[in-house]
């Protein structure tokens, strides 16, 4: 008979995606669409502006050419030296960061964007802040995890591979990604996970890492998907109970996941250390597949290697 992979899928609602497969859909939240997220809200006003301030908190004078001599009272560029480096006027910039300019011109945000040294997530996501590049409406049908999706899962039997939506929400896992997040078995949203479930730091060794990392991540989307539910959910509830979740949100800085190393400690394989990549479809705006494979011929290999082997399969 013909084995047929197994998709764990951590939630309860079922739905058929094509005949012979079928698909766990996560329930939806309450309140449909038109939350915000804290820091990106409308009621700020200006999630623009605090977006640059904290871009330019992050340069130093020396960065950019400027004298490191003398004191200065906040950390970072000055308003003025931002806009020197754009070639806009210090009013004009001045009046962008506080929220008196609404409509600032494509060609002005890619000038600050490279006075701020931002990289490709940084400056997509400073123009959807600005309005320049809209960010796509959520899909009410997104969760459904995409055909196209599955038959990747399927394709990486020695690998650790699931599906992410874009609140970080586990929608599907192949056995060795099941095997490895076993640990959180009845929580399915890996942000909450980080921050809530001690057993993440035990986990996750480079845990200050791969938090910074999905934080980050977890803004991008969060201007890319500004009417979302699920990401408004989790930022409110985190902002509310972690010091450090809080801490990091703050920063104001975004980047996606394309590429990550995460070292597992398994508690009877030890150190499983993985390279992820991440895989996207158009057809499914917002799920990601992220795989982490480790290197051939390592110990790391080796446990993968096992994990697949303790698996039951479906004949």
């Amino acid at each position: 008979m013909t084995q047929t992979p197994t998709h764990h899928r951590p939630v309860p609602t079922v739905t058929s995606a094509r005949p012979g497969r079928s698909v766990r859909v996560l329930a939806p939240v309450p309140g449909g669409q038109g939350h915000t997220v804290r820091g990106m809200t409308t009621s700020s006003r200006n999630a623009l502006g605090e977006f640059l301030q904290a871009g330019r908190s992050r340069l130093e004078p020396g960065d950019v050419g400027f004298p490191t001599a003398g004191t200065r009272r906040v950390a970072g560029l000055r308003r003025e030296e931002v806009a020197v480096l754009a070639g806009v006027s210090a009013d004009y910039y001045g009046r962008l960061e506080q929220g008196r300019e609404r409509n600032p011109s494509p060609q002005v945000i890619a000038s600050i964007a490279r006075a701020l040294r931002f990289d490709a997530d940084a400056r997509g996501h400073l123009y959807r802040l600005a309005g320049l590049n809209p960010g796509m409406a959520p899909d009410s049908g997104r969760d459904l995890v995409h055909p196209s999706l599955l038959e990747l899962l399927d394709a990486f039997p020695q690998a650790a591979a699931y599906v992410l939506s874009p609140s970080f929400d586990v929608l599907a896992t192949n056995p060795i990604a099941a095997a490895l997040l076993t640990p959180f078995a009845g929580t399915q949203n890996m942000v909450r996970v980080l921050f809530r479930d001690p057993q993440a730091r035990v986990v996750f060794t480079e845990w200050p890492v791969v938090a910074r990392a999905t934080v980050r991540a977890l803004r991008l989307h969060a201007g890319l998907y500004p009417g979302d539910a699920d990401i408004a959910a989790v930022v409110e509830d985190l902002s509310e109970e972690s010091a450090e979740f809080r801490e990091l949100w703050d920063e104001n800085d975004v980047s996606s996941l394309s590429r990550a190393f995460k070292v597992f400690a398994h508690p009877d394989l030890g150190r499983i250390e993985l390279t992820y990549q991440t895989f996207e479809v158009k057809d499914a705006p917002g799920q990601q597949l992220l795989v982490g494979t480790a290197a051939a011929g390592s110990a790391s290999a080796d446990a993968l290697a096992i994990l697949a082997s303790m698996q039951p399969a479906d004949a």
